[in-house]
């Protein structure tokens, strides 16, 4: 008798249900270990600033700039992030739950060692994204660009790519399950495609892996 096939387990997308929102005053600077909760951050610029274990309830950051902006352990729960744009932004071991990040333009992003718990990233392009020991449950990835992201070590559960590129993507030693990449648009692993157990991929993405995989197990391949 044949193995009987796993099925494939989808993600659980957020549900964020903002309530009316108080506008955060312009001028008023972030604070560590701050309790930010029903507000809404709009056109603010809250580059390098420290922000560091902050809690976000309910709020929205739309075209925030966060350059170089501090926020390591905070904590985003219930909370969308659209528009924000920033190089160099710190989020590492914060923790993003029932969050979504909408259009956002992110170079450098630190989340190693982060959890994501029912995330939706939509749009938007980040550059070295930075999720290295990062735990990821319920995450899914939709039409955005993630060029040389580093799942490095990374736990991914329940994690599905849809539309979006990943270019010169690192899973070394990232540990897979219910991991949904046949909808990606582009399939680009650099380094840690042994690690793909776990993870399920269409039989196009197969054969544009093909090399990778020979290489990977010392397999020559000769006319």
């Amino acid at each position: 008798m044949g193995q009987r096939t796993r099925k494939q387990t989808a993600a659980r997308r957020p549900e964020v249900r903002l309530p009316p929102l108080r506008p955060y005053e312009d001028g008023r600077r972030l604070e560590p270990d701050g309790d930010y909760d029903g507000f809404e951050l709009a056109g603010l610029d809250l580059s390098g600033q420290e922000g560091a274990g902050a809690r976000f309830l309910d709020c929205a950051l739309r075209e925030c700039l966060l350059d170089g902006t501090a926020l390591v352990s905070a904590r985003f729960i219930d909370s969308v992030l659209m528009g924000v744009r920033g190089v160099g932004t710190d989020l590492s071991g914060a923790s993003l739950r029932d969050a979504e990040i909408v259009d956002a333009r992110m170079g450098g992003v630190q989340l190693h060692g982060a959890v994501l718990e029912r995330v939706l990233v939509r749009g938007g392009k980040f550059d070295y994204l930075n999720l290295r020991g990062a735990r990821l449950k319920d995450v899914v990835f939709e039409g955005c660009v993630l060029s040389e992201p580093d799942f490095g070590a990374a736990e991914l559960t329940r994690v599905e790519f849809r539309d979006c590129a990943l270019r010169r993507a690192d899973f070394s030693g990232a540990a897979m399950r219910d991991v949904d990449l046949r909808q990606a648009a582009e399939l680009d692993i650099a380094r840690g495609v042994e690690r793909l157990a776990g993870a399920v991929i269409s039989p196009a993405q197969l054969l544009d892996l093909a090399p990778v995989l020979a290489a990977q197990i010392g397999l020559r391949v000769e006319p």
